[in-house]
């Protein structure tokens, strides 16, 4: 067996016990007592989250990372150094919901809940993050005085991953209609976005090479523009070494990278495999693209009679792939399937690199000068108003979306098997074909 086969091998089975220890180390990570002590200091470790009537606070201290929930105001920034007092706790774990596992992954093991919080030092932290926060923040105040609200808070989900500016109205029919993924700073948001953009810019006369690096520089500035959180990176990794197999004409190859990559995600942290659904849900995305697509593609080859189809049916047939590569998963995560999803992605997820670029050029404009990004509105407006009307439409549909109880993880081992056994069967039956 070649060097490379024993490898993945060893890969493979790394991952597959860390899947089954996960608890295990959550476990043994997890403190059985709550540390003792009148206050707590520590630093602001990542950007505050703000929510509709509340800020979350990652803070860095002695003991750990603390998830502080505290008032909207004042406002605390990244790199502050705090002085909390006030009651620590183990997070909660709900009967539907296993909240302690959940902040586990981001190795946060104590909550605290609106503590007397006194600022003694401002700006200790990295330099360079401090400064992409401060312009994101600086771009995102100039944007929301100029563009109106709701379409102002598809745009900012969309390029700045501010999720959260939408109204609960929005969230639900974001939910309804199956596309809260395209305002999330998700992996397969940004596997599909990428490999759409590669279809249009090789379809507007580029070369293969030259769209690769200009889409991977694209991510790049994506993931800064987000403020580079590490759900981000690890979607950018994913999504470049799709790319890449595509580039070199070896996509078989990119499943194989793709492992090496996971294993290495997982050194790092071992429990993204199991409670990350981000994680898994970039995972399974890619693998969508590099078995099911080919699948669609060569079918509607056979159907057209042509070699190649054309670049909107790639589209689509990126767009379909990929859902049913990740639909399991947020059925079990999020307790809800939607029926309308494939026709509202279909009609949403490909204008989605097209809004994405308006979009840039807008907040560009706003940017250099308030008054050009006001001259370049319009095409945004509309583009942000268009997925707004749509999802609007679609999520007062009665039959748009079911909600159905808990489902057992057979079902998805299920589903996964099918999947499986469908494109081995497709595989075998190319090869015959061959011959």
């Amino acid at each position: 067996m070649k060097i490379s086969n024993v490898f993945l091998v060893i890969c493979l089975i790394f991952i597959v016990i860390v899947f089954f220890v996960s608890p295990k180390i959550i476990e043994k990570r997890t403190p059985e007592f709550l540390p003792e002590g009148d206050f707590f200091i520590g630093e602001i470790a990542k950007e505050p989250d703000q929510r509709s009537n509340h800020v979350k606070l990652t803070l860095q201290t002695e003991i750990g990372k603390i998830l502080i929930t505290t008032s909207s105001y004042p406002e605390y920034n990244y790199g502050d150094i705090l002085k909390i007092s006030g009651k620590l706790q183990f997070p909660i774990v709900f009967e539907e919901f296993n909240y302690q596992q959940y902040l586990a992954k981001n190795k946060i093991y104590y909550v605290m809940y609106y503590p007397k919080i006194e600022v003694l030092e401002k700006d200790k932290g990295s330099k360079i993050f401090s400064t992409i926060l401060k312009f994101k923040n600086n771009l995102t105040q100039k944007v929301e005085n100029i563009m109106p609200f709701p379409e102002v808070s598809i745009l900012e989900g969309l390029i700045l991953g501010n999720k959260q500016i939408f109204s609960e109205k929005i969230k639900n029919e974001l939910s309804i209609t199956g596309t809260s993924h395209i305002v999330a700073i998700s992996g397969m948001n940004i596997v599909i976005i990428s490999e759409i953009l590669m279809f249009v810019l090789i379809g507007f006369g580029m070369w293969r090479k030259q769209a690769f690096w200009f889409v991977l520089v694209l991510i790049f500035l994506f993931i800064l523009m987000v403020g580079a959180p590490a759900s981000a990176v690890r979607a950018g990794i994913m999504g470049a070494i799709l790319l890449y197999a595509q580039k070199i004409g070896r996509l078989s190859n990119a499943a194989r990278i793709m492992v090496f990559a996971g294993a290495i995600m997982l050194v790092l942290n071992p429990l993204l495999l199991r409670y990350d659904i981000g994680f898994q849900l970039s995972f399974l995305a890619v693998l969508g693209l590099i078995y099911i697509k080919p699948i669609f593609d060569r079918l509607l080859e056979k159907l057209t009679k042509q070699e190649q189809i054309s670049f909107l049916l790639q589209i689509i047939t990126t767009t379909i792939a990929a859902q049913i590569a990740v639909l399991p998963v947020l059925v079990y995560n999020f307790g809800k399937i939607s029926f309308i999803s494939p026709v509202s992605n279909i009609l949403i997820v490909p204008l989605i690199p097209f809004i994405t670029a308006i979009g840039l050029i807008f907040l560009g404009g706003v940017a250099i000068w308030p008054f050009l990004g006001k001259i370049l509105l319009w095409p945004a407006y509309l583009g942000s108003a268009y997925i707004l009307r749509l999802i609007d439409w679609f999520s007062k549909i009665p039959w748009a979306a079911k909600q159905i109880p808990k489902i057992h993880w057979a079902w998805l081992a299920g589903y996964y098997v099918l999947i499986i056994g469908i494109i081995i069967w497709f595989s075998r039956r190319k090869t015959k074909l061959k011959y």
